[in-house]
């Protein structure tokens, strides 16, 4: 399942094709979508914003597409023209003159006034996005003491949206190890220094992961942490401890730790 990194690289390949184009074609296959078609064309797209799994795009008119994938909906960058071969349904395409975006098997899609996007009911529901270069350690740090988080198990509060957006299995596995925190801690149990810890790391790790693709070279990147230093690496020796690294489920996904320094 892709976690905010994958959805933000998706996003930039998106805009990378089509960013800043006059659209020469607009096309929806839900008709509550198709007034939007002829508004749409000659307009251009001025950014794709990520908030968790959802994409916003932005219009030059003002508009903005709503579209989350959900479990099967997927993007996709084509030459102008061009419909790949698939047995997915697609949903929703716009053209410029060289290049094309179009996504599949999405079924939560809307358009939205600047209005509307303050308070639609998902926007609403999810915390700020890992990868909003906005978003800092101090703000995170706010979040995991205040009222609604502080007493909630890290198990199951990294995998909440409704904390931060952007945040998955893996980043949840990787960011405790980083930290040397127990699945079982809660904010209400930690030390400032603790806190403070885990505030930036709930920032680092997501964007190194993010700017590296997951593959992190020592040079570059010194004192940085790989990607996976747990996750999918149970039976084989911590690098911090040299414990095992052990799997079990917590909030219903595996889960995977190093017993010996996450105590």
């Amino acid at each position: 399942m892709p976690e905010g990194p994958e959805i933000r690289r998706a996003a930039d390949s998106l805009e990378k094709a089509i960013q800043g184009k006059p659209l020469t074609e607009a096309w929806f296959a839900f008709e509550h979508l198709k007034p939007w078609e002829a508004e749409l064309a000659g307009q251009h797209v001025d950014r794709i914003e990520t908030r968790g799994k959802a994409l916003l795009t932005h219009f030059s008119g003002g508009m903005t597409l709503y579209s989350h994938n959900q479990l099967y909906g997927v993007w996709r960058v084509v030459k102008a023209g061009q419909e790949p071969q698939t047995n997915r349904i697609l949903r929703v395409k716009l053209a410029a003159a060289d290049k094309a975006i179009l996504l599949y098997s999405a079924s939560d899609i809307e358009m939205l006034t600047p209005e509307q996007l303050t308070v639609h009911p998902f926007l609403q529901r999810v915390g700020p996005d890992v990868l909003d270069p906005s978003l800092d350690v101090e703000t995170v740090r706010e979040r995991l003491i205040s009222p609604r988080f502080r007493r909630r198990q890290f198990s199951g509060l990294l995998l909440d949206q409704a904390f931060l957006a952007g945040l998955g299995n893996y980043l949840r596995i990787e960011i405790l190890w980083a930290t040397e925190l127990a699945p079982t801690h809660r904010a209400a149990d930690l030390s400032e220094t603790q806190l403070d810890a885990l505030a930036a790391a709930l920032l680092d790790v997501p964007r190194l992961s993010y700017r590296t693709r997951g593959k992190v070279n020592e040079k570059r990147h010194h004192g940085a942490l790989f990607r996976f230093n747990v996750f999918h690496r149970a039976g084989k020796a911590c690098s911090r401890c040299g414990g095992t690294i052990e799997k079990t489920t917590l909030s219903s996904r595996p889960f995977y730790w190093c017993p010996g320094c996450q105590k």
